[in-house]
């Protein structure tokens, strides 16, 4: 962002110094022909243009006048009601004036002339209850937004020891939010985090999320072992949900030094990065229900500790993004792909993979997809500018070709993204992100 901003600022001196060569007199006819070019239905006007000639040049009197109505029914599409009766009114004055000259009867010239001047209307109209829908839509949106921030609040990019990276995308662009959950939170016992997914989609999934996070962000800090923050969110569940519904999570949290606690309700398994590279599953060790069937299955969760020391990384996702296929129906190998992609930045790997789904699923994906990395840095690494544990900010993170100077595009798919940003040394970055890639083996299903 910043990057944009100074260059961009390198381009606005130039302008006070081209009108004061021109004069005040050519800037403002400028503007009102930039004014004109934005506000004229240029499509239209040509359509209109064209039928004209063919009548002047061919000859074929009335016979073409009525397609005249082309014009305002073409603009309706994306002009506003003013313009599309600015069209109308140029298609009959010519047609009347067409009309006049070959010697056409006023009964005549009227009935002709009535196709374009009802068309014309029938588009105003449209092209207003057009602009009513975008504007609706806009506020709809806008409200989705800030129900998206209040719901998977922004995560900064350290929490605690860890340097944190997050990227969510909703598979309804226009709606920004899905059932997809997230949340890390610092606590008196530790820093603790939840990534989860709500059984079906739009407002229902929406509320269950919201219901899961609020009790998972009090239970984390009243809470000092981690199953209860767990039953806690069970028996909410239990008391609010139906009896089809349910929440696949992972609860995890950094409680004791070097030791990370895990408890996997369903849940894919995430995903442990060493510091060597090596890329490990973790597989639940006594499966567990999701959250919200206990009461059918009877069995409760259980607690997985993992060694988790200087330098490794733990992603937790949902099955949005292991579940998406290409145009050949292969899912997306995520564990294969953050072999290739890790690195020491949080952010820059989380860029990598999401580019990388981009590519595989064609460009649009088909359900809710939620991705955190987590990451302990070792204590000889310089500390960010954002600081730590309760100093931190959080920093957005930048797409490659941003960061690289390359023009992109936004993304068909609405998207949230709190990265960490951390400043390294060149050689550092050289031997440990160079590309975004990093020497590693994958060790497919294997335990930690």
């Amino acid at each position: 962002m910043s990057q944009a901003r100074d260059h961009g600022g390198d381009h606005w001196p130039m302008r006070p110094f081209r009108d004061r060569v021109a004069g005040p007199g050519a800037s403002a006819r400028r503007r009102t022909a930039a004014q004109l070019a934005v506000g004229t239905p240029v499509l239209p006007v040509l359509i209109v243009s064209v039928i004209v000639l063919v009548v002047l040049v061919g000859g074929a009197g009335m016979i073409w006048l009525p397609l005249l109505a082309a014009g305002p029914a073409l603009a309706a599409t994306t002009s506003g009601p003013r313009e599309v009766l600015g069209v109308g009114l140029l298609a009959v004055m010519l047609g009347a004036t067409l009309g006049l000259q070959d010697g056409v009867t006023g009964r005549e010239l009227a009935a002709v002339l009535s196709a374009p001047v009802a068309v014309t209307l029938a588009s105003g109209l449209a092209s207003a209850l057009r602009g009513r829908r975008e504007r609706v839509l806009a506020a709809v949106r806008s409200v989705a937004e800030a129900a998206q921030h209040a719901l998977l609040k922004p995560v900064p990019a350290t929490v605690g020891p860890f340097e944190v990276a997050v990227r969510y995308s909703a598979a309804a662009a226009e709606a920004r939010i899905g059932g997809d959950l997230y949340a890390l939170v610092p606590t008196p016992y530790g820093v603790r985090l939840i990534v989860g997914d709500v059984r079906g989609k739009g407002l229902p999934a929406v509320s269950t999320a919201a219901l899961v996070l609020g009790v998972f962000r009090e239970a984390a800090y009243d809470e000092p072992d981690l199953l209860a923050v767990v039953g806690r969110i069970e028996r909410s569940l239990s008391r609010n949900l139906g009896s089809d519904d349910f929440v696949t999570a992972v609860v995890a949290g950094y409680s004791q030094a070097g030791h990370l606690e895990v408890v996997n309700c369903g849940h894919a398994p995430p995903l442990l990065v060493r510091e060597s590279g090596s890329v490990v599953a973790v597989e639940p060790t006594h499966p567990t229900p999701p959250l919200g069937l206990r009461a059918l299955s009877g069995e409760a969760p259980s607690l997985q500790v993992l060694p988790f020391a200087d330098g490794d990384q733990l992603l937790l996702y949902t099955d949005g993004v292991t579940e998406a296929r290409n145009h050949g129906r292969e899912f997306y190998p995520l564990a294969e792909g953050l072999a290739r992609h890790v690195c020491d930045e949080p952010g820059r790997t989380l860029t990598a993979l999401h580019d990388e789904l981009l590519a595989h699923v064609g460009g649009r994906l088909h359900d809710d997809a939620a991705l955190l990395l987590l990451r302990k840095p070792a204590l000889s690494e310089p500390a960010s500018d954002a600081g730590r544990g309760s100093g931190s900010r959080s920093v957005p993170s930048r797409s490659r070709s941003a960061a690289e100077g390359a023009p992109g595009g936004a993304s068909p798919a609405a998207e949230v993204v709190q990265a960490a940003d951390v400043v390294k040394t060149e050689d550092s970055l050289d031997g440990r992100c160079d590309g975004g890639r990093r020497s590693g083996a994958f060790v497919a299903g294997a335990r930690p």
